[in-house]
C-alpha cells in the first residue's frame, strides 16, 4: 500500500476568499483515493496525498477544475521546448540540411528550422539527449548553435502580472464610481442634474458587469457547487441594488446604484492591496528561486562551453571563476577558493572549499577558480530541497486553523440567513428598528432614519451582506506562516510544516544526540597507549586496517591517524560490526577486535591493567578503544570529538528558558558524564544503543510531555519521527530534509534558539490575526443588523480587516531571532 501513496502540489488559480479553498478542499478529502487534501488560500496550492491506484493525477486536476477553478500541476514536464540561434546559414538549403540532421537524432521530437530570422525551434526529451549534444551535431555539419538564446527570456513573476492585473481594474473601477460619487454630491447638494438616472446607471455598467465581472463568476460557481463565498456576497450587493435602480426609470423610488459601485470599488480596492500584500508575504520563495545561477561552464572534450544550469548531468565537470554562483551541487575535484553560503546557513563568513569539499549550488565562489564535479541535479538539489520544504510549510496547516475552517465553512450561509432575517424584521416591526436608528442618527451622519421601511430594510440587508468579512478568518495562518517560514529559510532554518509551528512553542525538553550535534561530528585521535612488548605501528596497522572497512565517524579518525604516520595498509577478511561493541575481523590471518570492554570481555581479552587508564580517558570526555589480536591486548586508541563553540552557550540559554536538555549517546556513562558537565545539559541518557533512542524519547515524552530530538537527521530518524518536533542539524547538502519537522542547515545549535523564538512569533502572530477577524466580525455584524452601518461603510471595512490580517502577518519580518548570547 505505502509504495502506492503520492504527493502532489498543484497550484490553483481562480480561488477568492478561504470558502472557495474550503470548499475545493471538501470535495477532494471525499474523493475515492484521496487520503488528504489541504488548500492554501494565501499561496494558492493544494498539497494532495492520494492512492495512485485508484485516482490519477489528471483526474484530481479534472476535479478542481470541474468545480470552477483552474489546477495546473507542479511537475516537471517530460518533453521541453527551445527556440536557439544558428549562425552560418547562407540559404534554405543550409537550414533544410540543419533541420534534418537533428530530426535525426534520438532524443528530438522536432525540430524546424526558420532561415529569415535563423533560428530552431527544437522539442526534445531531456532525458535522452542534451542541447550541448545539439550544439556538437550542428558543428559538426558546419554550422552554430547559440545555447544562449533561450536564457535571454525574462522570467515571468506571477504574483507581479497579478498584482497589475489587479491595479488595472481597480483603477478603472475607481475612475467611474468617482465620477458617480462626484455627480450625486452635485445632483444632492448644488443642483439637480438633468438626465442624472440615465447617466450614473451607463457610468456604472463597466463596474457592474466590466471590473466586477469575474466576481459574478466566481459567485455563481460558488453556487452551483454548494460552497457560497464571499463572492456571492459581494455580488448580492452589488448585484440586485444596481438592478433594482433600473426601476427608477419606470417608477417614482430611491436608486441604489451609487451604492452598488461604491461596493464593488472598495471590493476590488481591498482585493488589490490583499493581492499585493500576499506577493510581499511570498518573496520567500521568490528569492530563493532566484538565488539560482542561470548558465555553467562545462569542459566536453576538452573544451569549454557554457550551457544552461538545467542542462547538467552529474558527473559534469564545471568551471567556476571567482565572483561567479556554484551552478548547482557538486565536490570540488581541482582548486580551492572561500565560497560564501549565506543563502544556505545564513553565515556571513566565507567558508574554505578544496579539493573532496562538496559544494552547495546558488552560493558565491569569492576567490580562486574551482573545478566542481556535478554531484547532483534538478529536484535532488540543496536549494530545489529548501524551496520545496518551504512550499510545503506555507501550504501546511496549524491545528488551531481546524476550528476556523470549520467555521468559515458555514460563514457564508449564516450571513445570508441573517441579511433574509434582518430584511423580513426591519419590515415586521418597523417601528422598533426606526426608534434604534434614530437613536444613532444623533451621533452617526449616514445613519438615515426618514426612509420607508423597505428601503430601510433593502439597505440594511445590503450592509449586513458586505460587511461580513471570511476572508479575514482564512487569511489568518496562511499568511503568517508565509512570512515565517520565508524568514526561517533565510537564518538556515527550515520548517517542514505549520504543526510544528505550534508544537514548538510548548516544547518542555530537548534530547541531544552527541556526535555532530553537540560535538563536531569530526573526531581525532588524542592517545594511544601501546602494551608492553608491541609497536607502534603494528597496532596502527591492525587498527586502520579494520576501520577502513568501517563506516563510524571514531573510525574515520583512527584512519586518518594511521595514514598521518605513512602505515600501509592489509586486506581484512569476515569483517563485523557488533552493535553497542565494536568491530571484529580477520588480518594475515589473524583475528583482529576494536572496541569496549564488552567486546573484550565476550572474546576473553583480559584488560584489568588498563582499567584505571580506561577510566582516566572516560573522564576527560574521550573514547577509549581497545585493539586485540585473539586473546592479546595490543594497545588503546582515545578518539575526542571536540565540542562544537557555541554548544554550551546554546545549552545554557535552552535552560535559562525553562527547557530541560538530555543527550542520549552510545559513549560509556563516564565519558557522557564528561561532555554533559562541559556543556551544562541537565540530564545524560549514556550506553544506548542505535535502536534504544526511540524508547528514551519516549520515557522523556512521559515525564516532560512535549519533546523535541535533535540529531543528524540520517542515523536518528526513528528517534527524529517519535519526538514531538523532530530537528534536523548538519552542514553541507548532505542533511536528510525528510526526517525532520525542522532542518538547521548552519550546524550550530543557536538555530534551535532561533527557531523557537521564531515559533513562537509566527504563533502568536496567527492567534492575533484570529483575534482580530473574530473581533471584527463580532462587532460589525450586530451593528451592520442594527442599520447603524452604510453598506458603503460596511464595504470599506470588510477590504481593511482583510488587510490587517495581511499586514499584521508581514510585522513579522521586524522580529530578532537571534540568541541572547554572542557567538564565539
Amino acid at each position: 500500500m505505502a509504495q502506492n501513496i503520492e504527493k502532489i502540489v498543484l497550484k490553483v488559480d481562480g480561488m477568492s476568499c478561504s470558502s472557495c479553498a474550503a470548499g475545493i478542499e471538501r470535495k477532494l478529502n471525499k474523493t475515492e483515493g484521496v487520503l488528504s487534501a489541504s488548500i492554501n488560500f494565501a499561496a494558492e496550492k493544494a498539497q494532495i496525498e492520494f492512492d495512485k491506484e485508484k485516482i490519477t493525477i489528471e483526474k484530481l486536476m479534472e476535479i478542481v477544475n470541474t468545480l470552477g477553478y483552474t489546477a495546473i500541476a507542479d511537475a516537471e514536464e517530460k518533453k521541453e521546448k527551445v527556440t536557439l540561434k544558428v549562425q552560418g546559414m547562407t540559404c534554405s538549403a543550409c537550414s533544410n540540411r540543419v533541420e534534418k540532421v537533428l530530426n535525426k537524432m534520438e532524443g528530438v521530437i522536432a525540430a524546424n528550422v526558420n532561415f529569415a530570422v535563423e533560428k530552431v525551434t527544437v522539442e526534445y526529451d531531456p532525458q535522452k539527449i542534451r542541447l550541448v549534444d545539439l550544439k556538437r551535431k550542428v558543428s559538426s555539419a558546419g554550422y552554430e548553435l547559440i545555447l544562449e538564446e533561450d536564457e535571454e527570456k525574462e522570467d515571468i513573476d506571477e504574483d507581479e502580472i497579478k498584482v497589475k492585473k489587479a491595479e488595472k481594474t481597480m483603477v478603472t473601477s475607481l475612475l467611474f464610481s468617482g465620477a458617480i460619487m462626484g455627480l450625486m454630491m452635485i445632483h444632492m447638494f448644488i443642483t439637480p442634474i438633468r438626465g442624472y438616472l440615465p447617466i450614473i446607471v451607463l457610468l456604472g455598467l463597466p463596474i457592474i458587469f466590466g471590473t466586477g465581472l469575474h466576481v459574478h463568476k466566481a459567485s455563481f460557481k460558488a453556487l452551483k457547487n454548494k460552497s457560497p463565498n464571499m463572492d456571492v456576497l459581494v455580488s448580492l450587493g452589488s448585484l440586485p441594488p444596481y438592478l433594482i435602480g433600473l426601476l427608477g426609470f419606470f417608477f417614482p423610488i430611491q436608486t441604489f446604484i451609487e451604492m452598488a459601485t461604491t461596493i464593488m470599488s472598495f471590493h476590488l480596492v481591498g482585493k488589490y492591496l490583499e493581492v499585493r500584500a500576499k506577493g510581499r508575504a511570498s518573496q520567500a520563495i521568490k528569492k530563493l528561486i532566484q538565488m539560482g545561477a542561470k548558465t555553467a561552464r562545462i569542459i566536453v572534450d576538452g573544451e569549454e562551453i557554457e550551457v544552461p544550469v538545467k542542462e547538467l548531468q552529474a558527473g559534469d565537470i564545471m568551471i567556476v571563476r571567482p565572483g561567479e554562483k556554484i551552478p548547482t551541487d557538486g565536490v570540488v575535484v581541482d582548486g580551492s577558493s572561500m565560497v560564501d553560503e549565506s543563502m544556505a546557513t545564513g553565515e556571513s563568513m566565507p567558508v574554505k572549499r578544496e579539493k573532496g569539499d562538496e559544494v552547495i549550488g546558488a552560493t558565491l565562489n569569492k576567490q580562486g577558480m574551482m573545478k566542481v564535479e556535478v554531484t547532483k541535479v534538478g529536484k535532488d538539489t540543496f536549494l530545489s530541497q529548501v524551496i520545496k520544504m518551504v512550499e510545503e510549510c506555507q501550504g501546511s496547516k496549524v491545528p488551531i486553523q481546524e476550528f476556523a475552517d470549520r467555521v468559515t465553512g458555514y460563514f457564508v450561509p449564516v450571513i445570508i440567513i441573517l441579511t433574509i432575517g434582518t430584511f423580513i424584521s426591519f419590515n415586521i416591526f418597523p417601528d422598533f428598528h426606526r426608534g434604534i436608528m434614530e437613536w444613532g442618527a444623533q451621533y452617526l451622519p449616514w445613519v438615515n432614519p426618514d426612509l420607508t421601511p423597505l428601503t430601510l430594510a433593502f439597505v440594511t440587508a445590503t450592509a449586513v451582506l458586505v460587511i461580513a468579512c471570511p476572508c479575514a478568518l482564512g487569511l489568518g495562518t496562511p499568511t503568517a506562516l508565509m512570512v515565517g517560514s520565508g524568514i526561517g529559510a533565510e537564518k538556515g532554518i527550515l520548517i517542514r510544516n505549520g504543526e510544528a509551528v505550534q508544537t514548538f512553542k510548548d516544547i518542555k525538553a530537548i534530547a541531544f544526540d552527541k556526535t555532530g550535534t553537540i560535538t563536531k561530528g569530526k573526531p581525532e585521535v588524542t592517545d594511544l597507549i601501546i602494551a608492553e612488548g608491541v609497536e607502534e605501528k603494528q597496532v596502527l596497522y591492525y587498527a586502520g586496517t579494520i576501520e577502513k572497512a568501517s563506516e563510524h565517524p571514531l573510525a574515520h579518525a583512527i584512519v586518518e591517524k594511521a595514514k598521518d604516520e605513512n602505515i600501509t595498509f592489509g586486506e581484512v577478511k569476515d569483517f563485523s560490526a557488533l552493535v553497542g561493541m565494536g568491530v571484529e575481523g580477520r588480518i594475515d590471518g589473524e583475528r583482529i577486535f576494536v572496541g569496549n570492554r564488552k567486546l573484550m570481555k565476550e572474546n576473553n581479552v583480559s584488560y584489568e591493567n588498563y582499567e584505571a587508564t580506561l577510566v582516566k580517558l572516560e573522564e576527560e570526555a574521550k573514547t577509549a578503544m581497545m585493539i586485540a589480536r585473539g586473546s592479546q591486548l595490543l594497545g588503546i586508541v582515545a578518539v575526542a570529538d571536540p565540542i562544537k563553540e557555541d554548544s554550551a552557550e546554546a545549552i545554557r540559554e535552552l535552560e535559562a528558558m525553562g527547557i530541560k536538555t538530555a543527550m542520549i549517546t552510545g559513549d560509556n556513562k563516564r565519558t557522557a558524564a564528561a561532555i554533559g558537565k562541559k556543556v551544562g545539559i541537565s540530564h545524560v541518557i549514556a550506553e544506548v544503543l542505535p535502536d534504544g533512542k526511540v524508547e528514551e524519547v519516549v520515557k522523556l515524552q512521559e515525564k516532560y510531555d512535549i519533546v523535541a530530538m535533535v540529531g543528524d537527521g540520517i542515523n536518528d530518524a526513528p528517534a527524529l519521527k517519535q519526538s514531538n518536533v523532530g530537528i534536523a542539524i548538519g552542514t553541507g547538502t548532505d542533511i536528510a530534509i525528510e526526517a525532520a519537522d525542522v532542518t538547521l542547515v548552519r550546524g550550530e545549535l543557536s538555530g534551535i534558539i532561533s527557531a523557537i523564538k521564531l515559533s513562537k512569533a509566527t504563533f502568536r502572530k496567527i492567534k492575533e490575526n484570529y483575534f482580530w477577524a473574530w473581533f471584527y466580525n463580532a462587532l460589525a455584524i450586530p451593528v451592520a443588523m442594527l442599520g447603524l452601518l452604510h453598506p458603503m461603510i460596511g464595504a470599506a471595512a470588510m477590504s481593511i480587516s482583510s488587510l490587517n490580517v495581511v499586514y499584521n502577518s508581514l510585522r513579522l519580518k521586524k522580529i530578532n531571532i537571534e540568541p541572547g548570547y554572542k557567538k564565539v
